[in-house]
């Protein structure tokens, strides 16, 4: 049994020692940056993931994931500090596993806890005393308590006792040259001291400084609450931007003079609709629990209207172009997307705007391609069905004056703009790219 100030004390001096295995379930945008730091804190590093082309992708030291350091990679793989595998009875062997698989949401937008489920049960198999088990995964408040540890206890463990239970919302930013897993502070909560200690002494090895909280739930929320923030305050953004495009006022001049107040203002920036796998989803997760204790979201739900509407704003709006400016309707226009990642400089489509746009254009009666010097096809992506495939097309000259309007949805900075606006004959520009680059043309458009 592991209860006890000692036995937790001999844990945490294993941390310190790098006496210590480390195992992490998922190696995606989350997981592979963790085994990374992990490996560069001193830990010996196992990886877990259900996709068998990817573990033999890592095993060879290969990444397709842009951000990600592969000389790092490469050495750790040589140095034999990490290792991926698909064999989940692998799990007995590691001190610690962090559990960073997706939680999207189904098809009636209600969280969608298959991943966490699966792999609580995978652990639960092979449970042993002393282990810590870990949730990165963005969920509703209770999820760590209510939905994990009944499963892992099932076994007759008893958490607090025999194993750490403890929960650590992930906060990757992918593609931020400024911020990566080590330098980001990392909030850890749990429902007993000795889960928290245990959790809290691995965390301060992998990190620059963590926030310890009073429970798993508490650390569960504070995730939903960073990134319902930033939904809340983007739909406000998007909702003036509407407005003062109809008062002739640019709302993108707007917030570059009101961000040199220096208090009380904090810039948050519209765009063609939200994107990734937190911001568009994460707000779900808590006006879903909320209804349990018969509670309304009525702010969160209506930022989630206002963000959820802004594709077709867009797609409204470049109609309207095409009709003014070139004489012509939607039906049968030929329309060049410039950007299927949800955010610049990354080649993650999940929940992407790019893709709705697409569709409504589609849905209207014209043909969208698309450009992104980072995807070079549409995966399967689910809900996009009829859009897997598509081949990202070339940006040349003629290529471009072929289509009859470009409708940029995602401002990657390897773009040539000058070049684009040159050749297009007419430009909707949905981040402001054109006039941060200093284009200004009478065929620009801003939506």
């Amino acid at each position: 049994m592991i209860d006890g100030n000692h036995d937790v004390s001999a844990f945490c001096a294993r941390i310190a020692a790098r006496k210590f295995t480390v195992g992490i379930l998922g190696l995606g945008y989350v997981g592979l940056p963790l085994a990374l730091a992990a490996v560069k804190a001193g830990f010996r590093v196992i990886g877990f993931d259900i996709d068998q082309q990817r573990v033999e992708q890592l095993s060879r030291g290969e990444c397709a994931i842009k951000h990600i350091d592969t000389a790092a990679l490469r050495e750790a793989v040589a140095r034999q500090s990490f290792r991926a595998t698909s064999d989940f009875d692998e799990l007995a062997k590691p001190d610690a596993i962090l559990i960073t698989v997706p939680t999207p949401l189904n098809r009636n937008r209600e969280p969608d806890l298959t991943f966490v489920e699966n792999s609580t049960r995978e652990i639960a198999r092979r449970l042993r005393r002393g282990q810590l088990v870990v949730l990165e995964s963005t969920t509703w408040p209770g999820t760590t308590a209510q939905v994990m540890k009944p499963v892992l206890e099932a076994g007759g463990l008893v958490s607090g006792k025999d194993f750490y239970l403890a929960y650590s919302p992930e906060r990757e930013d992918p593609g931020n040259a400024h911020y990566g897993t080590a330098s980001i502070p990392k909030v850890v909560g749990a429902d007993d001291e000795s889960s928290l200690a245990a959790a809290n002494a691995l965390y301060q090895a992998l990190v620059v400084r963590t926030v310890p909280v009073s429970s798993a739930a508490t650390a569960e929320a504070v995730k939903l609450t960073e990134n319902i923030f930033r939904a809340v305050n983007i739909a406000l953004v998007n909702e003036l931007k509407v407005i003062y495009d109809r008062m002739g006022i640019d709302v993108w001049e707007v917030i570059e003079a009101a961000k040199t107040k220096p208090f009380g203002y904090m810039p948050f920036y519209p765009g063609p609709g939200l994107g990734g796998h937190c911001i568009p989803i994460d707000p779900f997760y808590l006006t879903w629990k909320a209804r349990e204790y018969d509670v309304t979201t009525k702010f969160i739900e209506l930022a989630g209207e206002i963000n959820t509407a802004m594709p077709h704003y867009v797609v409204e709006r470049l109609a309207e172009a095409l009709d003014q400016r070139c004489g012509r309707g939607l039906k049968g226009a030929r329309i060049l997307v410039i950007g299927l990642a949800y955010k610049k400089n990354i080649e993650d489509p999940r929940e992407s705007p790019a893709l709705k746009l697409m569709e409504l254009i589609e849905r209207r009666g014209g043909r969208a391609d698309y450009h992104d010097p980072f995807i070079r096809a549409i995966p399967n992506m689910r809900g996009h069905p009829q859009l897997a495939g598509r081949i990202s097309q070339p940006l040349d000259a003629d290529t471009v004056a072929a289509y009859d309007a470009v409708l940029i949805a995602t401002d990657h900075d390897d773009i040539d703009w000058r070049s684009l606006v040159a050749n297009a004959k007419l430009v909707v520009d949905t981040r402001n790219v054109c006039h941060r680059s200093g284009i200004s043309a009478a065929h620009i458009v801003k939506a």
